[in-house]
């Protein structure tokens, strides 16, 4: 569980292209965390530089709230993950990718921005004012396409 600290990331040591996550996770109505994929600058980790699929209820602009690829695919409307375990499957091959946030495809779009890289999960920085209570993981597995 991450809850306190300075937040960040904890990022694959291989670099996938094709590959499906499954990954089970529980937030707080206030986190504000996320899976990102494919990240091409592992020591820059951003929506600009990766996939950033979002868990985050309270996001000012919801339709890159959870469920959604933050700047690349919208989700609306938002479903809510806080306060439960939820389960995310995130399939990427090719320019396709996939969300599936508890059985509901959320996002299927087409994307070729950034085709291979490493996977992070993320807790936000709370110690420099970003929002975000804590996120648990649990069952996180990638399967190579």
């Amino acid at each position: 569980m991450a809850d306190k600290g300075k937040g960040g990331h904890l990022v694959s040591k291989s670099s996938y292209k094709d590959f499906q996550i499954r990954a089970e996770f529980w937030a707080d109505h206030t986190t504000n965390s996320g899976i990102f994929i494919r990240i091409s600058d592992p020591k820059n980790i951003g929506a600009k530089s990766a996939y950033e699929v979002n868990i985050y209820d309270q996001r000012p602009e919801p339709e890159y709230g959870t469920g959604a690829i933050v700047n690349f695919a919208k989700v609306s409307p938002m479903p809510k993950a806080g306060g439960k375990w939820n389960t995310y499957e995130i399939t990427a091959k090719g320019s396709q990718l996939t969300i599936v946030l508890n059985g509901i495809k959320t996002v299927d779009i087409q994307h070729g921005q950034f085709p291979e890289g490493p996977i992070s999960l993320q807790f936000a920085n709370l110690d420099k004012g970003a929002p975000g209570g804590p996120i648990k993981w649990r069952k996180v597995q990638i399967k190579p396409l």
